[in-house]
């Protein structure tokens, strides 16, 4: 049993004291302790190496009291693992020499066992559940179908990803199958997460809000529907849109067990849209982590104020910034961890 099960009180809707606190990104690049690793080893060997990645998981276990624990990983393992070959480029972030552009490409495109190609990432959780010894919960992640696509086919990052987007509307069959291939793999991947013993799995569809609602739709929520769908009957699954407020009252309909939301939306209108009967999770500005301490409480309590301690998971908005100072990230954290009743406004 999980000694401290506020992150599963508060998935399943129970009453709680206080709510729940993690840091999307929170293994990472804001700690002395990462960067020191960063240093001695690049990003996929960070990620395919066990120890490492369940080193960098639990380094901010140790630090802060934080109620969930996330692995440390990233969402293009997924499409490595289908034979696409992504790098980490300097200073230029995801990298492919070869964007998918075609049909002939997609359908060449391998739907692989998941056991032969990311059996690093099994083997971490493993490792990191025997650091964590149960006093936490381990979330386990993968990234939307449609996500994977825009790096899949832009081959790089993109402020807009039109080359995306304009496969989609321009190749729609291609870029279904891809989805669908893309999809297919992360359903059998956080199955096999799930049953190394994470306790929720969250996707993070980072360019859902790139879409118009109606395409929105289409070439994402569909997919991550069917992850949804196949997940909910054996874990907590959480689903987080950035930018994709509009979709919000479509996903309350879905089996997922909470939603997370940005900073671009009012508490009060995000539950108004999931009718205050989900469990949300946000929705602090990471930039906002710059603010002063006293001011990073503050707003830290209004906004738990403004959403309500139950059905409530304490977050960013998005992932934490690198240059943000250790103590501000702890400001935060400590902030919902000591957050009281009698501190509403």
């Amino acid at each position: 049993m999980i000694k401290n099960d506020l992150y599963l009180k508060a998935l399943r809707g129970e009453t709680v004291e206080r709510p729940p606190v993690w840091m999307m990104r929170q293994a990472g690049r804001y700690l002395p302790e990462f960067i020191a690793l960063r240093d001695k080893y690049d990003f996929f060997t960070r990620c395919q190496t066990p120890e490492l990645a369940a080193e960098i998981t639990v380094q901010p276990i140790r630090r802060f009291p934080l109620d969930a624990a996330i692995l440390f990983s990233d969402i293009l393992v997924v499409p490595q693992a289908m034979g696409i070959d992504f790098k980490m480029k300097e200073s230029v972030g995801p990298w492919l020499d070869t964007p998918i552009r075609t049909m002939e490409q997609v359908q060449n495109i391998v739907t692989p066992d998941v056991n032969d190609t990311l059996g690093y990432v099994f083997d971490a959780i493993e490792l990191t559940l025997q650091k964590l010894d149960n006093e936490i919960p381990l979330i386990g992640f993968a990234g939307s179908p449609w996500t994977i696509l825009c790096y899949c086919v832009e081959g790089k990052g993109s402020k807009a990803f039109d080359i995306a987007k304009s496969f989609c509307f321009q190749q729609p069959e291609a870029a279904h199958l891809l989805l669908q291939k893309i999809t297919d793999t992360t359903i059998a991947y956080l199955k096999r997460k799930v049953e190394k013993g994470v306790s929720a799995v969250q996707v993070f569809d980072s360019w859902g809000g790139m879409l118009s609602p109606a395409d929105y739709q289409e070439f994402s929520w569909q997919y991550i529907n069917q992850i949804v769908e196949a997940l909910s009957p054996l874990t907590h699954v959480v689903v987080f849109g950035k930018g994709c407020w509009f979709a919000l009252e479509d996903m309350t309909m879905s089996k997922a067990s909470a939603l997370g939301v940005d900073w671009t939306i009012k508490p009060e209108f995000a539950r108004t849209l999931t009718n205050h009967t989900m469990t949300l999770q946000g929705n602090f500005d990471p930039a906002r982590l710059h603010s002063t301490p006293e001011t990073i409480k503050k707003m830290v309590n209004e906004m738990i104020n403004r959403f309500g301690k139950d059905r409530y998971i304490a977050n960013l908005g998005h992932g934490i910034l690198p240059n943000v100072p250790v103590e501000n990230a702890e400001a935060f954290i400590r902030a919902v961890v000591e957050w009281k009743p009698s501190t509403q406004f």
